[in-house]
């Protein structure tokens, strides 16, 4: 359903004409039904650094930790997970649901500074964090 506005006076301008058009364009692109389909479905990150490391977060809730998959090619972190949908005996039938990750990839490029070698991940509580640590070089000129 969508509700055009209308003039509560009564009076009809030409450009009143063009806005109830606007509004019912506006009311259709601007439903859930569209902007649900349209909106990203990939993890929200966090990117943050110290002098020793940067710190990737994800927000990836209702995940386990054997779901994911990092990788490093040169020098980019690809961060993926591929879930197939289980059928449970006791599905639900769900009005709205937005956090249903059951394949992503989200790939970052590493600065100079970090070290590939040293990248570790650990999943808690529903976020992946993934600690990626410094090149020696790099936090002694940081440190100046």
């Amino acid at each position: 359903m969508t509700l055009v506005k209308f003039n509560p006076n009564g009076n009809v301008k030409k450009n009143d004409l063009m806005n109830g058009f606007d509004g019912v364009f506006d009311s259709i692109f601007n439903d859930t039904f569209f902007s649900d389909r349209m909106m990203a479905r990939v993890p929200a990150v966090n990117i943050s650094e110290s002098k020793d490391h940067y710190y990737v977060e994800l927000a990836a809730p209702g995940l386990k930790k054997n779901d994911f998959k990092l990788s490093l090619e040169r020098n980019l972190l690809n961060i993926s997970v591929e879930r197939n949908s289980e059928n449970n005996a006791q599905e639900r039938n769900y009005n709205k649901r937005e956090f249903s990750y059951n394949s992503f990839v989200r790939s970052f490029t590493l600065p100079e500074a970090a070290d590939e070698n040293g990248i570790e991940a650990k999943y808690v509580d529903g976020m992946l964090c993934v600690n990626i640590v410094k090149r020696e070089e790099a936090k002694i000129q940081g440190g100046n």
